[in-house]
């Protein structure tokens, strides 16, 4: 604990007095006699609190800190008055005040208030690092891709997220829709509230009005307290609605009263209760053939499709999946703890002609995947999954005609060079890796050099 404490006070008995109590709890102190000299203070070195008498020559302590707060805007202030005075106290907390103390101090009191805003800063900057992490991560300028089709839903993104509108991603499944609304959040007004995502093809039909809207305690069996349900759940913030096609009819006419009135009715209640929700849904279907074929209403759908964001497959935009492999190599590199630096050509050749059916979803398994089995610094064909790899390309190019003797030297060459090219031709882990001696390898390599 090394936190230090600016006192403030014309009263020497109490600085000192204080000073001794905080500095054996751990605390480092220092005094100042009156606000000037603390200004001073302030402007020279940087503190974690300070603890201020209102009433002092010079300079007062809500004079004192309005300047300080000009050099360290988070500097946080416990003023000290004696005059306990609701107004005072108002006062000084409207000023920017964490807290107020009042004379005759309880030092007791002057700790456990110190040690409550020490730990409420460091939750709030535990917040503020996590909030940017997430901001960098859902960021759309990071999220990988320069193909003209990507590009636009950049645009997209930007354009929406400046706004409030309900938005509608389409795509197939594994292209990354829940990623775009993640983007569109925390990249909007509503970042500082919660982004919270609904899969509706994993809710019950019978659950789904109590999950969406919460309910009274008793209004079903079951219902043995009240739930708030994700509309409120998601207040302030962004409610992320993915299938949205699999919502029952019997409860599409409810959310898009919800949507449309910003008003819910929990289960079991008579009471509309306001919430401040924003929505972005996703399908993976076609909702204008949902529509037509009677599966989901046409206003609901003309509700939540205000900007409809239509995400391309991997097939439309191939020149992307040699960044997002790399990309994926970079974060699997981090985790595992593992020296993989890329693919071989044929490797990358490979992934750009498959067709991904799972789309980037199964991009990032087969590359997680070859982490693990990668034995080098770059992944092979034998390193992917068998059925990705064409029966061709595991066969080596040993020539017809030969004798049993010829063929197992010229597999046992052409296996060596393999481990060779994996290891960047170093011959001691490519040795090492093919479990014989050094020796034994130059042995088999013949003359080459």
């Amino acid at each position: 604990m090394n936190e230090k404490i600016l006192i403030v006070d014309d009263d020497e008995i109490l600085r000192e007095s204080l000073s001794v109590v905080l500095q054996n709890r751990g605390y480092q102190c220092i005094q100042a006699s009156n606000g000037r000299i603390a200004f001073e203070l302030i402007s020279g070195q940087e503190f974690d609190v300070v603890i201020s008498d209102i009433e002092m020559p010079e300079l007062n302590g809500i004079a004192l800190m309005e300047r300080a707060n000009e050099l360290q805007p988070r500097l946080p202030f416990i003023i000290i008055t004696a005059y306990a005075t609701v107004e005072t106290a108002i006062n000084a907390l409207r000023k920017g005040a964490f807290d107020y103390l009042t004379k005759p101090l309880n030092f007791e009191d002057v700790y456990l208030k110190i040690h409550k805003l020490l730990n409420h800063r460091e939750l709030v900057t535990e917040n503020q690092i996590l909030r940017q992490e997430l901001n960098n991560q859902y960021n759309f300028n990071n999220i990988v891709g320069k193909s003209p089709a990507i590009q636009r839903v950049f645009e997209m993104i930007r354009q929406v997220a400046r706004t409030d509108a309900n938005v509608l991603i389409s795509g197939k499944s594994g292209s990354g829709k829940e990623l775009v609304a993640r983007a569109i959040h925390y990249n909007s007004s509503r970042t500082k509230g919660r982004f919270t995502p609904i899969n509706c093809a994993s809710i019950a039909e019978t659950l789904f009005e109590s999950e969406l809207f919460g309910h009274k305690k008793g209004a079903f069996t079951g219902a043995v307290a009240d739930s708030d349900g994700f509309f409120k759940a998601a207040a302030k913030g962004t409610l992320f609605l993915d299938e949205i096609s699999e919502t029952p009819l019997t409860t599409q006419a409810k959310l898009l009263r919800a949507i449309e009135t910003k008003e819910i009715i929990p289960v079991g209640s008579n009471l509309q209760e306001k919430v401040d929700v924003r929505i972005i849904a996703a399908s993976n279907r076609d909702l204008t053939e949902e529509v037509n074929q009677g599966r989901f209403r046409e206003d609901l759908f003309y509700r939540l499709n205000i900007v409809h964001i239509r995400l391309p497959s991997l097939s439309e935009r191939p020149e992307d999946i040699p960044l997002l492999v790399n990309h994926f190599i970079q974060n699997f590199r981090g985790q595992m703890n593992r020296n993989v630096l890329g693919v071989e050509p044929e490797v990358m050749q490979l992934l750009i002609d498959h067709r991904w059916r799972g789309e980037i979803r199964e991009l990032q398994n087969v590359i997680e995947r070859a982490m693990i089995f990668c034995q080098g610094e770059t992944i092979t064909l034998h390193d992917l999954p068998h059925e990705l790899v064409p029966s061709t390309a595991h066969h080596s190019s040993i020539s017809s005609g030969l004798t049993l003797k010829r063929a197992v030297q010229q597999f046992e060459k052409d296996y060596i060079h393999r481990e060779l090219k994996k290891h960047n031709h170093h011959r001691g882990k490519a040795a090492r890796a093919l479990g014989i001696g050094e020796a034994t390898l130059y042995r088999k390599l013949g003359n080459e050099k």
